[in-house]
């Protein structure tokens, strides 16, 4: 059996079964079992808590557990892991390679052999609340091609007769001299206006299932790094009959700092998940 190893240095999530269930087990979970959710990406210190409200809103009885990462750009073929299960503190997560061969053929992906964060952050959750899924690991571009993407894994599922969860990946806007992005200068306005008017908007289309204004959010306002999953998870979401995206929670990077001074850089998070 061929394992995909862990390619984040150790700090962005616990790396032993004891720990993510310590973390995972004292925080506040969604009432509901639905189908599809978005969560942030960032290592658990800053968006965990965000992270594990959308994964918790799945269904606990799922027989495969789809996870959309991103940080592709538009028109890049959809990735997936080739491997036959998936590292995690948990033991290997495996991977459904009989949905994962048609999804190859119907969406002309091909391996993803890079280092990224989007979907390897969220597999400890994803086993947590999920524990006897298998895995589907893909990455999908920011291009309403991946809304279609999500149409065809819906399908797909209903066809081959599985039970399954879609799990979306994306942070919010980047803003600070880290990610050369600070149009609103520094401090409390820059913070306000992120908040209440950037990823306020980006917000807003996910929760109108508006597929082309989600893509404009994020390619204009820089509002999301991941737009792909995000337009696959709705795709999904619409083609299975599922009401629109509720907004679960929402805060910044610069919400877990204990200082009183606003960081320079900071990053946005929400969880959203979807109605049945």
């Amino acid at each position: 059996m061929q394992i995909r190893d862990y390619s984040l240095p150790a700090g962005w999530y616990p790396r032993d079964s004891a720990s993510v269930s310590s973390f995972l087990s004292g925080l506040k979970k969604a009432e509901r079992a639905g189908l599809a959710a978005i969560a942030p990406h960032a290592g658990w210190y800053y968006s965990g808590r965000i992270s594990a409200r959308a994964v918790s809103s799945l269904q606990p009885d799922a027989e495969v557990i789809a996870v959309l990462g991103g940080h592709l750009p538009s028109g890049h073929p959809p990735l997936f892991a080739m491997e036959d299960a998936v590292k995690t503190p948990f033991g290997p997560m495996p991977i459904d390679t009989e949905m994962r061969s048609l999804l190859l053929k119907e969406l002309n992906g091909v391996e993803d052999r890079y280092r990224d964060n989007t979907v390897e952050v969220l597999l400890p959750m994803a086993r947590y609340f999920c524990p006897d899924a298998k895995l589907l690991w893909l990455r999908l571009g920011a291009d309403l091609k991946s809304f279609e993407s999500g149409k065809i894994i819906a399908q797909t599922a209903e066809k081959i007769k599985r039970k399954i969860n879609v799990l979306a990946s994306t942070d919010l806007t980047h803003y600070g001299s880290n990610y050369g992005f600070s149009p609103r200068g520094k401090g409390k306005a820059a913070l306000k206006w992120v908040r209440e008017e950037n990823d306020a908007a980006f917000i807003k289309a996910v929760k109108s299932g508006d597929s082309e204004e989600v893509l404009r959010c994020a390619e204009d306002d820089f509002s999301s790094c991941s737009a792909g999953a995000v337009l696959g998870a709705m795709g999904f979401a619409q083609t299975r009959g599922l009401g629109g995206a509720e907004l679960l929670e929402y805060a910044t990077s610069a919400d877990v700092d204990e200082s009183d001074d606003i960081p320079d850089s900071f990053v946005g998070y929400a969880a959203f998940a979807f109605s049945s």
